[in-house]
């Protein structure tokens, strides 16, 4: 396929859109504008709401690369030591620096990340014009419709801001021709993504025919973890509160926390009423492109048909990540080593595992106090992987010296789905149709933790976290076997904070613990200001183990913090436009 670069995307907006009213398919880079008939298709309803719906559909980066989607599990969560990249060192290479802090401009995947979020860009600017421009549209479809556009634009500038900080600002406004080849990076964009984040809030409804469309509260949402990027505390506690008292899916539910940890991840329980906003999947429909594909090869290895997707063992979880979920006294361990060393990583403290043994050979089970939630994240040796088999250790792992001996248990399907709430039309059996939450009231409720802890109410802070910890507390949401626990849960609420840093310490442990591997966790540290020294001692610790990995590995404080601007888009725009982030 014909591959085109972020100036040259955008100057084809028309043809993109023109296409878009037809099928939400990658190969509309390839037909070019046809005139007034295309232009009179386009500004029907129809066209309009189609062009839309491929603005949606850019959520999932299709066409680019896997690292591209929404879900960050390479930018977030391998980045942030929740993971790393699985599988051995001579599969999906460009990982490999990125997961060492060791990434250059001239990466692809990455470029193909920067690539797909102007595309997203593109589509949503294109629908603006669209909508503006059409006789056929109600005010308010024309409303709403500029609003979901907005929505996502701001999601999608949201996201370039994290990834890159510095990065340039195009709105429906500019062209090619009219200037966007000469539009210079800026970090000073914050302001441009709140504006199209409370447009949606102020214009988009509460409810929607389509469960995946953003709504009011969606927006709202974003708005306030946009407040909170930027330590804007009032306003992040004003809207989050709000989003909490008042706040409905799309599709009418009040925003609430699922009874049971595990349901979140359940593609039978799609849209649920923690679902703020997420990436929809569906089966069977002739491409496995509308299916969970960004996730295809975050499965455990060679199960067979004893477990799911039998390919590909990337995405395992760290060391690190399992020894985070040790409690004593039914809290977790949120004291560390003046090098940063998490004393959750101690060796009294660190959860057993079979690193090092065959299936094979014989394993005694961690019995130590554990969080609940592990074993809804993390497979593990002896305990029940869904409802497959229990995990048999090294028979699942590609490269257990190379990745350690874990696998990732969130976003992967049941075996009663297994042709139901699948997709077997790919390479792979491991197109799983389960939705992905880009934002779910879990993150709403921490986030405004975070912004009541700042603002000095402990009391209310304490009131949310708890929330979260009494839904993983749920014995019945347990992972049992013969209707017993399959580990030594024990998980209690906090009875009181401190002082203001221990609050602190309990919102970002709760952060690690209830949202991992989803994709939040780099980004968290970045904005807390202590990315090197977790990240690390986190690389110190998993180097003890996994030397070939991450042996000599290093975070570089002032550069590593964002991403290098692609090589490609600077040879594109030039060198005096485009300029290149600290440190590459």
């Amino acid at each position: 396929m014909k591959k085109y670069q972020i100036l040259k995307r955008i100057a084809l907006v028309s043809a993109s859109a023109f296409m878009l009213t037809f099928a939400c398919k990658d190969q509309f880079l390839e037909v070019a504008p046809t005139g007034s008939l295309a232009q009179a298709q386009l500004s029907s309803k129809a066209g309009v709401e189609g062009a839309l719906i491929g603005a949606y559909a850019q959520l999932a980066g299709k066409g680019y690369s896997r690292l591209a989607a929404g879900n960050n599990w390479v930018w977030g969560s391998i980045r942030g030591g929740e993971n790393n990249k699985g599988t051995d060192p001579g599969d999906y290479t460009t990982i490999n620096p990125i997961q060492r802090y060791e990434v250059d401009a001239t990466n692809g995947d990455m470029n193909d990340s920067w690539r797909a979020k102007y595309e997203g860009i593109a589509r949503c600017n294109a629908v603006i014009n669209l909508a503006n421009g059409s006789k056929e549209l109600s005010a308010a479809d024309k409303t709403r419709i500029i609003a979901e556009a907005r929505f996502l634009r701001g999601f999608y500038y949201f996201e370039l801001k994290r990834l890159w900080n510095s990065v340039p600002y195009v709105d429906e406004k500019v062209g090619y021709g009219q200037g966007i080849e000469k539009v210079a990076n800026t970090p000073a964009i914050w302001d441009k993504i709140e504006a199209d984040f409370k447009h949606a809030y102020d214009n988009l409804p509460e409810t929607h025919s389509d469960a995946g469309r953003a709504n009011k509260w969606a927006a709202g949402s974003l708005l306030g973890k946009v407040y909170v990027y930027q330590a804007k505390w009032a306003d992040a506690k004003a809207i989050l509160t709000t989003v909490i008292n008042s706040g409905k899916t799309t599709n009418g539910k009040k925003y609430g926390l699922v009874p049971k940890f595990a349901e979140i991840f359940n593609a039978e329980n799609d849209n649920n009423e923690e679902a703020i906003f997420a990436m929809q999947s569906s089966m069977n429909t002739g491409n496995t492109n509308n299916a969970n594909g960004f996730d295809d090869l975050n499965y455990p290895y060679n199960t067979g048909s004893d477990g799911p997707g039998n390919c590909c063992g990337f995405f395992q979880p760290t060391f690190s990540m399992a020894n985070a979920y040790r409690t004593v006294g039914g809290l977790p361990i949120l004291s560390e080593q003046g090098d940063g060393t998490p004393d959750y990583n101690l060796a009294a403290n660190a959860v057993k595992h079979d690193y090092g043994k065959n299936t094979t050979d014989a394993f005694t089970e961690d019995t130590d106090p554990l969080d609940p939630r592990i074993d809804h994240t993390i497979g593990r040796r002896g305990i029940q992987y869904l409802d497959w088999i229990e995990h048999p250790g090294a028979n699942w792992i590609r490269s257990q010296v190379y990745a350690g001996p874990y696998s990732p248990k969130k976003y992967v399907y049941y075996k009663r789905q297994e042709n139901s709430l699948t997709d077997g039309s790919g390479w792979t059996r491991g197109y799983a149709t389960m939705n992905f939450n880009i934002i779910r009231f879990a993150d709403v409720l921490l986030l405004a933790a975070e912004a009541e802890i700042e603002a000095g109410s402990l009391t209310t802070a304490l009131g949310y976290i708890n929330q979260i910890r009494k839904r993983a507390a749920n014995a019945d949401g347990f992972v049992t076997k013969g209707g017993k626990p399959e580990a030594n849960y024990v998980i209690n609420l906090y009875t009181a904070f401190a002082d203001k840093t221990e609050a602190t310490k309990a919102l970002r442990m709760e952060r690690l613990l209830e949202l991992a591997t989803e994709g939040h966790r780099f980004f968290d540290l970045v904005r807390w200001g202590i990315a090197s020294k977790t990240l690390n001692a986190y690389l110190k610790h998993e180097s003890k183990f996994l030397v070939t990995k991450f042996g000599g590995s290093k975070y570089t404080a002032g550069k590593d913090e964002y991403l290098p601007i692609p090589q490609a888009q600077i040879d594109i725009q030039g060198a005096a436009v485009l300029k290149q982030n600290p440190g590459y």
